[in-house]
């Protein structure tokens, strides 16, 4: 089995530096040197189609535009790439996610892939109006996918659970095809889930040896098929020297003030995902770039401000196709990427390691892909 590319829409605003706007916290950062406008969203999602991604993932809270609309308007700038839409069970009816998701199928052409993120930090879901504790959460995120698939399977559905109660739930016409469901999260309450109801199990970029772990204890609650992926962000370049200097460059315009306020707020997550991404780096700015590298070419310097995924593949292009390797041959078989600028980094992954990918058989060329190869 190949590797499957996606890359990343930054809808909080993209730049030269760590642009980090999580929780709606803009404090924690340096505004964006680009908005989020559908011009500059667009450029990226063409380059990421150009370059041969599948698909480029939306992320989903108050910190971001909205990816259902986003990605909708981003339909008619594409033809082939697939948008990986970010939500959240707790603040939409399942029912009704299973009718828009129905409906984006249809007039995408079968371009939705699905992020249920069910949500780690409570003063966030308290936005929203969602007052359920963690493991609460997960449950309810459960009894949502049961409904969701239930809906989509052309039939009214019926539904009475400790969430969720549904009589009849049905669509016009089911999504086809149906849009895969790619889900992630660390914790004992999270995994039951993963491993009944998703077809892509998400995890944050840890060390090979964490992620096989974590591997092997989905695997262990579930026989059906189940693909792996995961999510990191790339710094690649023609040699090693230079991918390090550009993250000595993110390094350097991270205020250790900033870095403070971001580590403080981000301790108090209740995401066990976010609490290991934490300890990985342990907020210690002081240890310089390469203090920061957690396995050889994976570095954790990113998270020192950023939630969610905090770790980055540093390093020449064959050495970014190595690391890329190693977690494929723990099962990784999907890889969700970013970087800063998203824009430029794209081109530098997607025209320096994509290439180096294809030649050891890891990627197969397809039409989507308009580089030669």
């Amino acid at each position: 089995m190949s590797i499957t590319l996606h890359w990343f829409l930054p809808t909080s605003g993209d730049g030269r530096t760590i642009v980090e706007r999580f929780h709606a916290n803009r404090s924690l950062g340096a505004p964006a040197q680009r908005q989020p406008d559908i011009d500059y969203l667009a450029q990226v999602a063409r380059a990421a189609e150009q370059l041969g991604f599948t698909g480029v993932l939306t992320p989903t809270g108050t910190w971001c535009e909205d990816a259902w609309l986003t990605t909708a308007a981003l339909i008619a700038h594409t033809s082939r790439l697939k948008f990986l839409v970010a939500f959240r069970p707790g603040v939409i009816s399942p029912t009704l996610a299973a009718q828009m998701a129905a409906t984006y199928q249809r007039i995408s052409n079968g371009r939705l892939l699905l992020n249920v993120v069910t949500g780690g930090d409570a003063v966030e879901q308290q936005r929203f109006g969602d007052w359920h504790d963690h493991d609460q959460r997960y449950a309810r995120t459960g009894e949502f996918l049961e409904i969701v698939r239930g809906v989509w399977s052309g039939k009214p559905f019926d539904f009475d659970g400790a969430h969720y109660r549904v009589a009849g739930a049905t669509v016009l016409a089911p999504p086809d095809p149906l849009p895969e469901i790619y889900f992630g999260g660390s914790s004992a309450a999270a995994l039951p889930v993963a491993a009944k109801s998703a077809d892509v199990y998400l995890t944050w970029g840890e060390p090979p040896a964490q992620v096989a772990a974590k591997i092997a204890a989905v695997q262990a609650l579930t026989d059906r098929p189940l693909r792996f992926g995961i999510r990191l962000h790339t710094i690649s370049r023609d040699t090693s020297e230079e991918a390090w200097a550009e993250a000595g460059k993110l390094l350097d315009a991270l205020d250790p003030a900033q870095v403070a306020r971001a580590q403080a707020q981000l301790a108090a997550s209740e995401s066990v995902g976010q609490q290991r991404m934490v300890e990985l780096h342990k907020g210690a700015l002081d240890k310089g770039v390469r203090g920061l590298e957690i396995h050889p070419g994976l570095w954790a310097g990113i998270g020192l401000v950023r939630g969610g995924a905090g770790t980055a593949l540093v390093g020449s292009h064959s050495e970014v196709a190595d690391l890329i390797a190693e977690y494929y041959e723990l099962g990784i078989t999907e890889f969700v990427l970013s970087g800063y600028p998203h824009l430029e980094e794209a081109y530098w992954f997607g025209e320096g390691v994509r290439p180096e990918l294809v030649r050891r058989g890891l990627l197969v060329p397809g039409e989507a892909s308009l580089l030669q190869i």
